[in-house]
């Protein structure tokens, strides 16, 4: 009711040609707060001059009336950003980007996705994504639920690794239900700080937006308010290195973040993962030498050490199981190698 008594208001008061590019509702625990700072916590590479600019243009919305910029935020409020062109994620435009074809046939597509690549536009990221090159190389690819074109799942801009397009319609309801029903296969190679002292496990925590961070996603336990959604992580170490561990982990589910998220709940945060805080020295010693190295491999490695080695599916047309392997690239390479010569040349202590 509170949403409809909002897009009535909108409807009635302001232009049919606005549109929206940010909704936000306010937790039941939010204290008041500037709206211009409340946007800053949500709003991904957004600056607060901007935010007071859309303020003063009246494009900053609350419950349905525009607001000033120093409108307090408070519980449940809804909280939204229109203009008068539609967000520039809808605006795609096909770009002459060399995709990496892993496989491909007339129903789908698997590419190895290289690390800095955004899957599909969005706020910031408007062009060089994947979905800009596959428009460009292939027609008439069928919408995903999101009018995404072909685009069956998706994995981080900084992570690199395997993703499955589909080509046809039968295929993206084919894969798509794959996915829902969490019966594809995907495994992960992943550097983590710290020492993994249990050699497998199982990670399970319900995974929803941190509620003081939006960029951030966090695990809720189970006796708070806000639950998440459900999210298990298999978790498997390849190699001790050390101050930091070479970790296989296979999805069962596959929410934003999930990897990163679950891993830093434990207490193992992905190296170099400036989001999460990996992108600081997290154990070691207090040796300069020690801090020069850790530099060097961020320099080697300039992102979270995240990489979707293997993937999985039923083929939508043949009904027979696919699977696919992409090897570890050089980055991650690198790194791990410092890491193993490191460990072997030092005692560690």
């Amino acid at each position: 009711m509170r949403e409809s008594n909002i897009e009535r208001s909108l409807s009635q008061n302001e232009s049919d040609d606005l549109y929206e590019h940010y909704r936000f509702e306010a937790q039941k625990g939010q204290q008041p707060l500037r709206v211009d700072k409340y946007l800053m916590n949500y709003i991904e590479n957004a600056t607060r001059s901007k935010i007071q600019k859309a303020a003063k243009d009246g494009n900053i919305y609350v419950n349905g009336k525009t607001v000033k910029s120093n409108y307090k935020v408070k519980a449940f409020d809804v909280v939204t950003v229109l203009f008068e062109h539609p967000p520039y994620e809808f605006l795609l435009v096909p770009e002459d980007i060399p995709i990496d074809i892993v496989y491909e046939d007339d129903a789908v597509l698997v590419v190895n996705k290289p690390a800095g690549m955004v899957v599909h536009p969005g706020h910031g990221n408007y062009s060089g994504t994947l979905i800009n090159a596959l428009t460009y190389h292939f027609e008439n690819l069928p919408n995903n639920s999101s009018n995404r074109p072909g685009l069956v799942h998706r994995i981080d801009k900084d992570t690199s690794g395997l993703l499955v397009v589909a080509k046809t319609e039968e295929a993206m309801t084919h894969l798509s239900k794959q996915f829902f029903n969490k019966t594809t296969e995907r495994e992960y190679v992943a550097l983590v700080w710290g020492d993994v002292k249990e050699k497998e496990g199982i990670i399970e925590g319900n995974i929803g937006r941190h509620p003081k961070n939006r960029l951030q996603n966090t695990v809720f336990l189970n006796d708070e308010e806000e639950k998440g959604k459900p999210a298990i992580t298999h978790y498997k170490v390849m190699e001790a290195l050390g101050y930091v561990t070479l970790i296989s982990c296979r999805l069962e589910t596959g929410r934003t973040h999930q990897i990163r998220v679950h891993l830093k709940h434990i207490g193992h945060t992905l190296f170099n993962d400036e989001r999460y805080g990996g992108d600081r020295i997290l154990k070691g010693t207090s040796f300069s030498k020690y801090k020069q190295f850790v530099d060097n491999c961020f320099s080697i490695l300039p992102r979270q050490a995240l990489h979707a080695r293997t993937l999985g599916f039923v083929h939508p047309t043949t009904n027979k199981m696919m699977r696919f392997e992409a090897p570890i690239p050089e980055d991650i390479a690198q790194c791990i190698e410092k890491w193993r010569n490191y460990s072997k040349n030092s005692t560690l202590q």
